[in-house]
């Protein structure tokens, strides 16, 4: 009789949660200080209280099955730990750390591992995503779950995150949100915002990634100060555009991109939708990329260097004329400036050439930058055989750049 009960005892000890009965113990407001271990995950938190690790190694592991941490409550922190192993059932969104209706949450110098989503916040306001390391699983790209997503949250700061090899990072019908500082790649979208406004995305860096940053149908969004470059594959862009109204897009770095910049706009849109200034984009295989049409765009100060097209159309029709372009730096420029005022004496205009075969047939694509492609379009320029197409007009080039064009190689 002592052996088999001694043998149950045994049992109830192996399978139990030490770290969830400590929480379930602790008083509201308690700060549960962990030594180095192996902590067994799938915890619940319904109420505030601090977990903090202690020292380093100090890891909840979800060992394979659903949400590690799942938390119900506001005035809660996670900081110092490491969060490994949620379940792989991307229907059932498992996470490294699962939030729902909760304020003032903070989690920060934790490293998600191995999860399918990295943090999950539904509802959230007011709190702290920072200086954390989030991957996802090695699955294949699309297989991987978000590293954040976000819906229906406000007033939130993400801010010195490093996020690799995810799938997404999501922020949706999320307002006043600060992305700040984080350092994004190998994903497929580098941060996502859509139906959302007034949120600032700054100094943030994206590399490696499919798309590095998506504006879909927000207002007031500001982003600024961003290094954006060497997005993956031949239709690699590193900002798209899809809808919306006030974006700022300023002082902002893109590089090395199939696609610098992607907008898709409707022709039905009416007033000033997108402020484009002071961005360098340079050494993009196309600069911008407008895909129905022209219209409702500010460009102002932006250098365009060392692009193979600075201005790309991709379908026929719709073409307008309702923007501002100005004081831009354009390395094909050929004017002069006689009173040495910096500014062109005659505008620099953009034409669609012989290159419009191409860009309306991807068949005639596998020709792009031939010779015989190259021949046609100078000879179009010299005497053209076709009413060339005027996508856009700087009527105040500048004629020498604010940056030094080595730099840019660099």
């Amino acid at each position: 009789m002592k052996k088999l009960l001694l043998f149950i005892f045994f049992v109830s000890a192996l399978h139990s949660n030490i770290l969830q009965e400590t929480i379930d113990t602790a008083p509201f407001g308690a700060t549960i200080k962990l030594p180095a271990g192996i902590y067994k995950g799938g915890i619940i938190i319904n109420k505030p209280l601090t977990i903090l690790g202690n020292e380093d190694g100090v890891i909840i592991d979800g060992e394979g099955i659903g949400v590690v941490i799942t938390i119900n409550s506001s005035d809660v922190t996670l900081k110092n730990l490491t969060i490994t192993n949620s379940g792989n059932e991307m229907y059932n969104l498992d996470s490294a750390v699962f939030i729902e209706k909760a304020k003032h949450f903070e989690i920060s110098n934790c490293k998600i591992l191995n999860s399918l989503y990295g943090i999950n916040m539904l509802m959230v306001e007011d709190s702290i995503i920072s200086d954390n390391f989030i991957t996802s699983k090695e699955n294949e790209i699309s297989l991987r779950g978000d590293a954040l997503k976000i819906w229906h949250s406000h007033n939130n700061i993400i801010s010195n995150n490093i996020i690799d090899k995810a799938r997404d990072a999501n922020l949706n019908y999320s307002n006043n949100n600060k992305v700040i500082n984080n350092f994004v790649t190998n994903s497929r979208f580098g941060i996502n915002i859509s139906h959302s406004k007034d949120n600032i995305v700054k100094e943030n860096t994206f590399k490696y990634n499919s798309v590095s940053l998506m504006l879909m149908m927000t207002q007031n969004t500001k982003a600024t100060n961003n290094i954006i470059q060497s997005s993956k594959g031949a239709a690699g862009i590193g900002v798209m555009l899809k809808g919306g109204s006030n974006l700022i897009f300023k002082n902002n770095i893109l590089r090395y991109n199939a696609k610098g910049m992607y907008i898709d706009s409707k022709w039905t849109e009416m007033g000033m939708k997108r402020y484009i200034t002071n961005n360098e984009i340079s050494y993009n295989k196309e600069a911008i990329h407008f895909h129905l049409t022209i219209r409702n765009n500010t460009f102002t100060d932006n250098e365009f260097v060392g692009n193979i097209d600075d201005i790309v159309k991709s379908t026929a029709g719709f073409e307008t004329k309702l923007n501002v372009v100005e004081h831009n730096y354009w390395d094909r420029y050929t004017g002069f400036d006689k009173d040495g005022d910096n500014i062109g004496d005659t505008s620099h205009k953009i034409y669609q050439y012989a290159d419009r075969l191409w860009q309306y047939n991807n068949k005639v694509k596998f020709f792009y930058a031939s010779p015989v492609m190259a021949l046609l379009d100078f000879l179009a320029q010299v005497a053209p055989f076709i009413e060339p197409i005027l996508l856009l007009e700087d009527k105040k080039p500048i004629v020498n750049p604010t940056v030094n064009m080595d730099s840019l190689k660099d």
